[in-house]
């Protein structure tokens, strides 16, 4: 099962509105098939392993990450592959919450003579899956807020210069969260800041650059930015508001730019809970929030982030400079939003920390 979770990582940024799933069949003791959830989310990760293993596949043992789906869409249900290609045993990480599936795969295989054991790894499985769960029980997608900061929390100087914080190994290492992201997501003051390019430039990773999602309630995106020359080649979808001007949503969508319109919160900056239902409509599941500070701040206010991922500098910049989070408007300590460390390693002089909700 370790093997399969493995395996299923592989799909993590690729495969939405799937979930990222991976497929071992063992039999005698070998490893016969593998298989993952493949980019844009077919074939999925049974599919895959059943074609490697061909015949070998009958009298195996399926170890699959998430219940096989059950229901007819683009392929017929997995669980009917599986009973077809006849297997003997199944053994399941995950129940699928989908209402197409839930449970409805393991009575398909139960129903077929198959053995079935779950609940293996099952909270690894979940930890996996994070933001497809989340879509199907809130309505959501999962949302981790990146950072590169000093040993202060200044993401840049007082006059706006932030290259760079941090050293080659962390901003490789960013790029990498980068990948296993369905989407990165930035404001509006952080494309005219810094004017990003929001994609994965690490070699042989140029396919796994993200959708580009930009917040920006009052459309101030210049034309010449890198997100809007760029939208026909990668997407880029921006999220504002009614007040919104007319003209300049037309030039946006002219030049190729998705732009959905959602509630709108304080400071010029769309609503964070009415952004993430617009992007679980959409499908997203993993959304990275990358700059800056207010948006940050309107995520940790809404109680959506679920996840940091903080690089720290060895440097101080000190009072006058940019902060990583505006303000929260908080009366007391208490009130503060409260993350668990996960892991911590050193990358060249900065430290990585990742914390969860």
């Amino acid at each position: 099962m370790r093997t399969a979770l493995s395996l299923g990582r592989r799909g993590l940024g690729n495969v939405w509105p799937n979930p990222a799933v991976g497929c071992v069949l063992v039999r005698e003791g070998r490893i016969v098939g593998r298989g993952w959830t493949q980019p844009g989310g077919r074939p999925h990760a049974e599919t895959e392993a059943l074609r490697r293993a061909g015949d070998l596949a009958r009298g195996a043992t399926a170890y699959v990450t998430l219940e096989p789906c059950a229901h007819h869409g683009v392929t017929g249900p997995c669980a009917d592959a599986l009973i077809a290609a006849g297997i003997t045993r199944a053994v399941i990480a995950l129940q699928d919450p989908d209402p197409r599936v839930r449970g409805q795969g393991l009575a398909r295989l139960r129903a077929g003579a198959i053995e079935v054991t779950e609940g293996v790894l099952g909270d690894e499985a979940a930890d996996l899956n994070t933001g497809f769960l989340l879509r199907v029980s809130e309505g959501r997608p999962t949302f981790t807020l990146k950072l590169a900061t000093s040993l202060d929390g200044r993401i840049a100087a007082g006059n706006g210069d932030s290259k760079w914080i941090t050293g080659e190994p962390a901003r490789r290492c960013a790029h990498l969260l980068r990948a296993t992201h369905d989407a990165a997501l930035v404001g509006a003051a952080t494309v005219l800041a810094d004017d990003p390019a929001l994609t994965c430039r690490l070699p042989g990773h140029a396919r796994c650059s993200p959708l580009r999602l930009v917040a920006d309630g009052r459309l101030r995106l210049p034309a010449e930015a890198q997100v809007v020359r760029t939208a026909r080649d990668l997407p880029t979808w921006v999220l504002t508001t009614a007040a919104a001007d007319a003209v300049r949503r037309e030039a946006l969508q002219a030049a190729g730019v998705t732009v959905i319109e959602v509630a709108g919160g304080s400071e010029g900056v769309p609503d964070a809970r009415a952004m993430a239902r617009a992007l679980a409509e959409r499908g997203l599941t993993r959304v990275m929030i990358e700059g800056g500070g207010r948006l940050a701040a309107s995520f940790l206010r809404a109680g959506l982030i679920d996840r940091l991922c903080w690089f720290t500098a060895p440097k101080i910049i000190g009072g006058d400079g940019i902060p990583a989070v505006a303000a929260l408007g908080l009366d007391a300590v208490r009130a503060a939003p409260a993350f668990r460390l996960r892991q911590t390693c050193r990358l060249g002089t900065d430290i990585f920390c990742e914390y969860v909700r």
